[in-house]
This record gives C-alpha cells, structure tokens and sequence, in this order.
C-alpha cells in the first residue's frame, strides 16, 4: 500500500569527506548546478527531493542543501561500484558555495580520467 505523505517528506542524507581523492569520486560536476554522490544503502528513487548535511574534509562548516536524486547504483552493480545515489544540487545560494568550495579544492583534477562513483 502506498503513503504518499511519506514519500512526499525529504530524505536527510549526511556525508563526511576526508580526503580529496575522496571528493573527487564523489563530485559530479557534470551535472546542472553540480552534485555529489552519496554511498547508502537506503532506497531512492530517480527525482526524491533530499537535504543533505556534508562535511568537506578539514572545513568545520556541515554545509546544509537541497536536491534531487539523479543517479542510482543498485546494491551488485557491475564493475563493483558502490551503492548510493547522485543527488543534484538545488539552484540556490547555499548550493552554489558549496560547488565553488568543491571545485576550488579540486581545482587541475576536474578534467582527469580517474574513475569516480558514477562516471
């Protein structure tokens, strides 16, 4: 039986990354307003509104934002990626700081072939 209003209710998701290797497996500038990848073994699906709480490496800010689920990868996908889902950031200022704070600190590794969570 379906619960509408829970389903209508976000998601909070809370990520914590150590390391800039680690950013750049999760960072998907590729997408609109950029976003990130969480690994969860919870269930998403394609365009839940979440909140997110993330944590970017020696910077005391939890810095707070919105989006949407964009990417899914099932538990067993292939090539052994991790499971989680991509979540796009929200067209608004928090999120738009947080990707700059992003792409400062990968500034010269955005263009790299290493592989990431989704690409």
């Amino acid at each position: 039986m379906n619960k509408p209003a829970a389903a209508a209710r976000p998601g909070v998701l809370s990520l914590n990354i150590n390391s800039k290797s680690a950013l750049y497996a999760a960072y998907m500038p590729f997408i609109n307003n950029g976003g990130i990848f969480v690994p969860t073994g919870r269930e998403y699906k394609l365009g839940d509104e979440v909140f997110m709480l993330l944590q970017i490496m020696e910077d005391p800010t939890k810095h707070a934002v919105a989006g949407k689920v964009i990417w899914v990868t099932p538990a067993g996908a292939q090539g052994g990626k991790t499971q989680g889902v991509g979540i796009q950031f929200a067209d608004d200022d928090a999120s738009k700081v947080l990707r700059g704070r992003i792409e400062n600190i990968l500034a010269g590794h955005l263009g790299s072939n290493r592989p990431t969570h989704t690409l």
